[in-house]
């Protein structure tokens, strides 16, 4: 599991397709732009690509190799500044670091859960490019990524009391950036 601002590194989505013939089940969480295409017959019908857009621009990048563990926590976790960009693996110093403690581990492994799980917020894309919306049907699906990723932080580190009611909190659940906007014409378009 992946997630980043972008992807564009043609030997890494090499290496992914091949991690996919593979019998490899890839998931990417990408905000922006991917050049890579999920769900090819006999290319990468085992990477997903979801892309959550909502009220953050986030630039959080994430990366997860379960590398065969029973306990999805016993995986390694990384966090970073680098998308899967050339200029950013090629061309700069970024920085990478393993995440080793178990209560910091179980932190991230439920923010990609929540990104996985959105039925609000995200977009899936198809094997040629355009993206499909999630749509909730359940009441409890209403509540997108950044609501609950809000919710968690406005807990604070010892799971205190919010300082903040949740009426207050502005919702701009309904508003589209130009990301939003793009990909809905596109989906619109395919239709």
């Amino acid at each position: 599991v992946a997630k980043m601002n972008a992807f564009e590194e043609q030997a890494v989505g090499r290496a992914l397709y091949k991690a996919s013939g593979a019998g490899v089940d890839v998931d990417l969480v990408v905000r922006g732009f991917c050049v890579l295409r999920p769900r090819v017959p006999q290319l990468s019908e085992r990477i997903r690509v979801i892309s959550v857009i909502g009220r953050f621009l986030e630039h959080s990048r994430l990366y997860y190799f379960r590398n065969g563990a029973k306990d999805p926590l016993d995986g390694e976790f990384y966090i970073g500044s680098a998308d899967w960009m050339y200029r950013n693996l090629n061309s700069r110093v970024e920085a990478i670091v393993p995440v080793e403690e178990r209560a910091l581990r179980e932190k991230l492994w439920d923010v990609l859960q929540i990104m996985l799980n959105d039925q609000r917020q995200a977009w899936d894309m198809q094997p040629d490019g355009t993206y499909v919306q999630r749509l909730p049907v359940t009441e409890t699906q209403q509540t997108g990524s950044h609501a609950q990723l809000m919710k968690i932080a406005r807990k604070g580190p010892a799971g205190s009391v919010p300082s903040v009611d949740e009426e207050e909190v502005p919702s701009y659940e309904g508003q589209q950036d130009e990301t939003t906007r793009r990909k809905t014409r596109k989906s619109r378009r395919k239709r």
